[in-house]
């Protein structure tokens, strides 16, 4: 089975390198696409670099948001299977395998994310929003999907500033396709690097929340707020919580309508 790579970059000229090695030496048949948004940095002369060495990786710039830019990767595809990785992340050696075997038995799969960097970011846990009984919080830096279900379900929601992995997940599951997980298909992931890039993120993340409940309706129920509370109240998490609280707050009152 051909797996379609597609990662989305803007400004990764420290990390990409990192990646695209990571997945070069993966097990084929696999190809690599990089989705470019605009980069100002020596990110897409590096990945010229990998495209002139290597047949497997190709270079594509889009703008917009990171939905249009998986999208533009979606249609680019030339697998049977598209699988989603971040431009700051490192792929384990038997990451595509591994998915792949996945894909065998499950249309959708996501692996196992190790979360590296400051330690206190490290040990945050996902915001879990468990909808058919199925967790549709995993995130597109370690997901595939068979392309045929990324037809069926429309792709990418390009309206949303994050959470479109989670849209696509959640749409996903309501047209029959559960997610499959395979704790071997490991991912590690960098964690913002600042107290300043960690807020923005949970900012944002609360921001995409509230466009989740835009979209879909109230999900307040399918979220498990007093586990997630038990598990992991630490400083940390709770600066988390407020921040992402704040983004959510700050979208409903001040963000753009949901467009028709």
């Amino acid at each position: 089975m051909l797996l379609s790579v597609v990662t989305t970059v803007r400004n990764e000229a420290r990390n990409i390198a990192a990646l695209l090695d990571s997945l070069v030496t993966q097990e084929p048949p696999f190809e690599i696409l990089v989705i470019d948004s605009d980069s100002t940095d020596a990110t897409r002369d590096i990945v010229r670099g990998y495209e002139k060495k290597y047949d497997t990786v190709r270079l594509y710039r889009q703008g917009g948001t990171r939905g249009r830019g998986r999208n533009v990767g979606i249609a680019k595809a030339r697998g049977e299977a598209v699988a989603f990785v971040d431009g700051d992340a490192i792929a384990n050696p038997f990451w595509l395998k591994e998915i792949r075997e996945g894909l065998h038995q499950y249309d959708v799969v996501a692996g196992r994310t190790i979360q590296i960097g400051y330690r206190p970011f490290e040990e945050l846990e996902r915001v879990e929003l468990i909808v058919g009984g199925t967790d549709v919080t995993y995130p597109s830096s370690n997901l595939a999907y068979r392309k045929r279900v990324l037809m069926e379900i429309g792709g990418f929601d390009e309206w949303f500033v994050t959470a479109e992995d989670i849209d696509l997940n959640l749409r996903a599951v309501r047209a029959g396709h559960p997610i499959g997980f395979r704790a071997n298909a490991v991912v590690y992931h960098r964690t913002r690097d600042s107290i300043f890039d960690f807020l923005r993120q949970a900012l944002w993340n609360g921001a995409g929340r509230k466009q989740l409940t835009l979209k879909h309706g109230a999900l307040w129920r399918h979220y498990r707020p007093l586990e997630m509370v038990r598990r992991e109240a630490t400083f940390w998490s709770l600066l988390r919580l407020s921040a992402a609280l704040l983004g959510y707050a700050g979208y409903k009152y001040f963000g753009k309508p949901l467009p028709a």
